[in-house]
């Protein structure tokens, strides 16, 4: 069995553990900002194609204590590399390290790949490696003097779903979407609306979760180059993503003042896979209406970061809000802002709220209705 560690943002632990236990992985354990799982190497595959709300899949290699540089070296030395690095591999070192002795990464990083490369050495009789090869990411992470160390199997964030126009940079990355949407329930049964869609991001993956779609299988990881992982565990992961698709009829919207914004949704929309259920218009959030007696309304407004757009953010939510109040009561309301005044300018105070993190902007997820 392997142990796989599942980081995620802050907040988004539960979450995260919850789509770990529906895929049957055995030991899930929520800790803070990461989630620890056991599987098999098939899992890996499982794993990335699936998750959501996770931010990357690290195969764990070890787990030691470590007070001094030497305690890191031999604890590093002791895993059997040789298993899972071909002599041309290249195995560059990231990581980090929180309340430890060892507070230094530049050199952790430096003890880690010296151990590494000691214990190559002995087994394949070579002084120095190319590193020509294939990309076996080694990440690790030093908390409370204790190590963990594997190998990454995602390479780029699993938040890059390969769907997003090169070059725009959406206000909310697609795992945190997710998890929007994951805590609001949708499922696609309701009618849905996101009057502040942006780039398309909330709509996108709602749609994602309405047919079920594995928001993973229209990308590469880095695994899927990885020596000892067969290329069968990729493809039976794939069909069986694919096999517990829906195929139904969604009632999903995005809208957005910006008109260039929503030609790129729509071309989101379309790179996802989505273009046929989800619907963009240019649209004024302060004119925002429907008549339907329910829905959920999932959406991330402007924060307005600097005073002169805080000021037209909470114009903005003062005009939102007043709109908002024309929806039928079976409406459920979703909205993430950092703004520490927004439910006075919205007008009405959360019936809950909960805090999540925004890349390094701490948020608020301010809920209304039956949530």
């Amino acid at each position: 069995m392997i142990t796989y560690e599942i980081p995620c943002l802050l907040g988004l632990e539960k979450l995260v553990a919850d789509e770990i236990k529906r895929l049957g992985l055995a030991d899930v354990r929520a800790e803070n900002g990461r989630v620890l799982c056991q599987g098999s190497w098939a899992d890996c595959a499982r794993l990335n194609i699936n998750l959501r709300c996770g931010a990357r899949v690290i195969a764990l290699l070890g787990q030691f204590p470590a007070r001094s540089f030497e305690e890191l070296f031999q604890g590093v030395r002791a895993i059997p590399w040789e298993e899972f690095l071909p002599r041309e591999a290249a195995f560059p070192v990231k990581g980090y390290s929180i309340s430890s002795q060892l507070h230094s990464v530049p050199a952790c990083q430096s003890i880690i790949k010296k151990a590494v490369v000691e214990r190559l050495k002995a087994h394949y009789g070579m002084d120095q490696f190319p590193e020509t090869g294939t990309k076996y990411q080694i990440r690790f992470s030093v908390f409370k003097d204790q190590v963990s160390i594997g190998l990454d199997a995602s390479g780029e964030g699993l938040y890059k779903r390969g769907y997003r126009a090169v070059g725009v940079e959406a206000p909310l990355r697609e795992t945190l979407a997710a998890a929007l949407l994951t805590l609001s329930r949708y499922r696609g049964r309701d009618p849905f609306c996101d009057p502040f869609c942006g780039s398309g991001t909330i709509p996108i993956e709602a749609a994602l979760i309405a047919k079920n779609r594995a928001p993973g299988l229209d990308r590469r990881f880095d695994a899927q180059k990885w020596a000892f992982l067969p290329p069968a565990c990729w493809m039976d992961a794939a069909d069986e993503a694919q096999d517990r698709e829906f195929h139904g009829q969604y009632d999903i919207w995005g809208g957005d003042i910006d008109p260039r914004a929503v030609d790129i949704a729509r071309d989101n929309a379309r790179k996802a896979g989505v273009d046929d259920c989800v619907r963009f218009e240019v649209a004024d959030a302060a004119q925002f209406h429907r008549d339907s007696p329910y829905g959920q309304l999932v959406t991330n407004p402007p924060y307005g970061e600097r005073l002169l757009e805080r000021q037209e953010a909470e114009a903005l939510y003062r005009a939102f809000g007043k709109a908002w109040r024309t929806l039928p009561a079976g409406w459920r309301t979703l909205v993430l802002s950092s703004h520490t005044e927004f439910e006075r300018c919205f007008g009405k105070p959360a019936d809950k709220k909960r805090k999540l993190y925004n890349g390094m902007i701490k948020c608020d997820v301010f809920m209304y209705g039956n949530v």
